[in-house]
């Protein structure tokens, strides 16, 4: 017969085995066999967010993304994508980055040159003559080190996309470079721009994004300068119907993880993520391309004048003494983007 005692010491320690196994394991849900070792795997769920609308390309690349790490992952990392601004504006989602709060954004570049100045020529005018021009810089050693760079601000950068090139738009004829001069433009909030502006003999007029539709229709001010898809989303182009090609900035968007999620993640994980970013760009460039194409069409049926320049000299010359001067403040990036010509 058993004792008593025995009986109690049995209890005891299957009581006590039944509270560890449910205290270990947190974040564990794959459990792999191999012989007589177990290798436990976290899940993750993260979040991503963007500004655009559900159908615009980034949008579209930061869902294919999702899709491949979850894929590649075996359903152990899911990535939900928040478009629309629903989780804040770029500069408030931006420091819940830094603090680990949101997982992932993808976001233009040019604010990023307040964490690591070097993104800062990117934003220069006609520094890019074309997309390949771009791409191949973007694809090189130095469109790398930018990205690794943002490691020091809690943030790291897994890959770029597509934002197209900027033009001018205006409620006045545009045909030439000189058409710009007095002309009231807004731009975003930069030295940059400003410096630019000024070169071209236009003034520089900063304000928020969603002010310049109403700025435009009560004449304070007479244009701006984004992308075709923009143009068209915004519906700037029912006000301003004069549009000059002149391409002048090619600035790109990256797809940002928290340094504070990517330390959670294994090597391995690590891998996938990174992987996965990349190869969302040919998804998300694809996307743009029709996106672009469809904008250009609706704004030509809209009566929007197309002015596409052939001769950039003009422009290039406005603005050469204003690029010649960044060129000795950031002379490693300017090397690099001059090695990048197709």
């Amino acid at each position: 017969m058993i004792s008593k005692k025995f009986t109690g010491i049995l209890a005891a320690t299957l009581l006590m085995g039944t509270i560890l196994a449910a205290c270990g394991g947190k974040e564990t849900t794959n459990t792999k066999s191999e012989g007589n070792k177990e290798e436990e795997k976290p899940s993750y769920t993260f979040r991503l967010a963007d500004n655009q609308p559900p159908d615009y390309p980034t949008v579209l690349g930061d869902k294919k993304f999702a899709e491949l790490v979850e894929e590649r992952s075996d359903g152990r990392i899911k990535i939900e994508v928040y478009p629309s601004a629903q989780l804040g504006d770029e500069k408030s989602v931006l420091e819940q980055v830094q603090l680990g709060a949101i997982e992932f954004t993808r976001i233009n570049s040019s604010p990023l040159a307040e964490f690591n100045n070097q993104f800062t020529p990117l934003g220069l005018p006609y520094v890019f003559e074309s997309e390949d021009h771009l791409w191949n810089f973007l694809n090189g050693d130095m469109g790398t080190k930018l990205l690794d760079g943002l490691e020091q601000s809690k943030m790291k950068g897994l890959a770029y996309y597509d934002s197209g090139s900027r033009s001018f738009y205006s409620t006045k004829p545009l045909e030439n470079v000189e058409d710009l001069k007095g002309q009231k433009i807004r731009v975003q909030q930069s030295k940059i721009n400003i410096d630019f502006m000024a070169a071209l003999g236009a003034s520089a007029t900063p304000m928020p994004y969603g002010e310049v539709f109403s700025a435009l229709q009560t004449g304070i001010i007479d244009g701006a300068e984004n992308n075709l898809p923009s143009l068209d989303s915004s519906n700037h182009y029912q006000e301003a119907k004069n549009l000059i090609l002149d391409h002048h900035q090619r600035i790109p968007e990256v797809l940002l993880i928290s340094k504070v999620a990517w330390d959670k993640l294994s090597e391995e994980d690590q891998k996938i993520v990174k992987q996965a970013a990349l190869d969302s760009v040919e998804t998300q460039r694809a996307e743009w391309d029709k996106y672009e194409e469809r904008s250009e069409k609706k704004l030509k049926d809209a009566g929007v004048t197309f002015n596409e320049i052939k001769d950039l000299k003009p422009w290039t010359n406005a603005v050469k003494p204003m690029v010649d001067e960044y060129t000795k403040e950031y002379k490693e990036v300017m090397d690099a983007i001059e090695e990048a010509r197709p």
